[in-house]
């Protein structure tokens, strides 16, 4: 029979006990590089370490050995069983950095397994009530309509960005912008990086006074009131009320109202048609793969001939890989999203009819935003807490450090696609050069 020691010298087997930490210790390599201490008093990993985990109650080992993986991680952390220490729960970044390069987990074998069911004991074993922040599984979200209809789409949007206006306000700062920003150094403010963003779709897409332009998920409505700044003609469509009500509110504060709305609306129930361009920035990541024919077809009706579209998104380095999302993004964050490469969504614009003209890659720039976000949440954690209580708020943190360290080490990019709708004979209407400054 297999034996295990202790720092105490107590000889373990299977009819006897085993601690927290002597399991966290027999599912990875041996190698614990950070300071694990746990509820029943045992501890593992470097006693000198910066950073470290505190398992709190057994409800957190429920959620770990229940949903094993990012989701019960997740869980055991939100709810506050699993406890960071040596980061700030507004920006765990250098903890999943570390997990993720000397944290490695192997599957135990089957007499181990049963060592650790028989320690932990089957009441901690049995399936608890996750934390209020997760969202339904995907196989019972039938029963709000079919993946990607409007009604369940509706649902996936107000999940995300129907939180708090004021806790976004914190998080995103003066500019109510959740999309990447556009850097032109790493020093650069977000701020400025937000706005130089905008300054680029604008120019990419060839806005001039007069023009009409539809932006489709247009968010708090930054890149509506930015073209309309500029004598452009802008309607902007978000499924989130929250979002609607605070863009309209800003719309009439800055004296835009002639020229600009944003309406609570799904975009395919916009009527109004040719536009001189659209605008869909962080959109594609909530439509599904498969729909993009359908969407792409929409946007080419709705655009006059020689306008043109800008589709910012998130993609996967690969168009291999499959779009789904993993359990914590689709629970936590964002339900139903899905994410392809960029070559897929190239090729869905080309096969309506649209010509490819520019596409770019600002993966490095998603990361200096979300570095960015981070620091807000942290500067203002407090104030996130009170708006949106102490979960969201470790939702938030976690999500956004995760997805730094993601778009830093190519799991994810970000990818601008600029595309015109030919004239009949094949005109384009642009310039034969990028007119743009990068």
């Amino acid at each position: 029979m297999t034996t295990f020691k202790d720092s105490g010298n107590r000889t373990v087997n299977g009819a006897q006990k085993l601690k927290i930490s002597e399991i966290l210790e027999l599912i990875s390599d041996g190698n614990i590089p950070l300071r694990f201490t746990a509820y029943d008093g045992s501890t593992a990993g470097p006693e000198d370490a910066k950073i470290g985990l505190n398992l709190k109650s057994p409800r957190g080992t429920t959620y770990l050995a229940t949903a094993p993986g990012d989701l019960g991680m997740a869980r055991a952390y939100v709810s506050g069983d699993l406890e960071a220490t040596g980061v700030h729960p507004g920006d765990p970044y250098e903890l999943l950095a570390l997990m993720g390069d000397e944290l490695h987990f192997r599957r135990p074998s089957a007499m181990t397994l049963t060592s650790i069911a028989r320690s932990l004991g089957w009441d901690v074993l049995r399936p608890i009530a996750p934390p209020p922040q997760e969202a339904i599984p995907r196989w019972r979200r039938i029963a709000e309509g079919l993946r990607h209809s409007k009604t369940r789409d509706a649902e996936a949007i107000h999940h995300h960005y129907d939180v708090s206006n004021a806790f976004y306000e914190q998080v995103l700062g003066p500019s109510m912008t959740y999309t990447c920003a556009a850097f032109e150094s790493a020093d650069h403010s977000l701020e400025a990086a937000q706005e130089n963003k905008y300054r680029l779709v604008f120019d990419k897409l060839g806005l001039q006074p007069g023009d009409r332009l539809l932006d489709i998920g247009c968010g708090w409505g930054s890149m509506v009131r930015y073209a309309a700044r500029r004598g452009v003609r802008v309607i902007g469509v978000t499924l989130s009320q929250e979002q609607a009500s605070w863009a309209q509110k800003a719309i009439a504060d800055e004296g835009l109202s002639d020229l600009a709305e944003v309406r609570f609306s799904d975009y395919r129930d916009v009527p109004e048609t040719n536009f001189d361009a659209i605008s869909s920035i962080g959109l594609t990541e909530h439509i599904g793969v498969h729909n993009y024919p359908s969407y792409f077809s929409f946007i080419q009706s709705k655009l006059r001939d020689g306008g043109r579209l800008l589709n910012h998104s998130i993609t996967r380095p690969d168009n291999r890989a499959h779009a789904k999302a993993g359990s914590f993004i689709d629970r936590y964050v964002f339900p139903d999203g899905e994410l392809t490469g960029s070559g897929r969504i190239i090729t869905e614009i080309q096969d309506v009819g649209l010509e490819v003209r520019h596409e770019e890659n600002l993966r490095e720039h998603y990361a200096l935003t979300l570095a960015g976000w981070c620091r807000n949440l942290v500067d203002n954690w407090d104030a996130c807490v009170a708006e949106a209580g102490e979960g969201t708020a470790r939702v938030w943190g976690l999500y956004m450090a995760g997805s730094r360290l993601g778009f830093e080490r190519n799991v994810v990019q970000l990818h601008q696609v600029l595309a015109v709708k030919l004239g009949p004979k094949g005109e384009a209407g642009v310039p034969l050069r990028p007119w743009w400054n990068g």
